[in-house]
């Protein structure tokens, strides 16, 4: 009974942890497109189009991330951090976690 008990608060912890995870997914595309945006900006380019082109990245896709309204995948991420010329670490650093995002 008690493995029982043990699985079950075990599964109740995973759920709980997965639905922190999607109540603040949307958040985490917001603040990772302006990111994404600041540093564009910093590398001197005012359109996001002009960017992606540049950068060989989808415009149109480009510009949903920047939105923050575009799923994720790591591999695109790995190509977005290496268009915007970073490591995960310069990307994901305190200017990252200091992002203020509107409510």
């Amino acid at each position: 009974m008690k493995y029982i008990e043990w699985n079950l608060h075990k599964l109740f912890s995973f759920f709980t942890y997965i639905t922190i995870i999607e109540m603040d997914f949307e958040k985490e595309k917001k603040r990772f497109g302006i990111r994404c945006r600041q540093i564009r900006k910093q590398l001197g380019y005012t359109s996001h189009e002009t960017f992606a082109y540049d950068r060989d990245l989808d415009r149109s896709q480009y510009g949903k991330i920047e939105a923050g309204v575009f799923n994720l995948t790591m591999k695109l991420i790995v190509r977005i951090l290496n268009a915007l010329e970073m490591t995960l670490s310069e990307f994901f650093n305190e200017d990252y976690d200091s992002i203020e995002l509107d409510s």
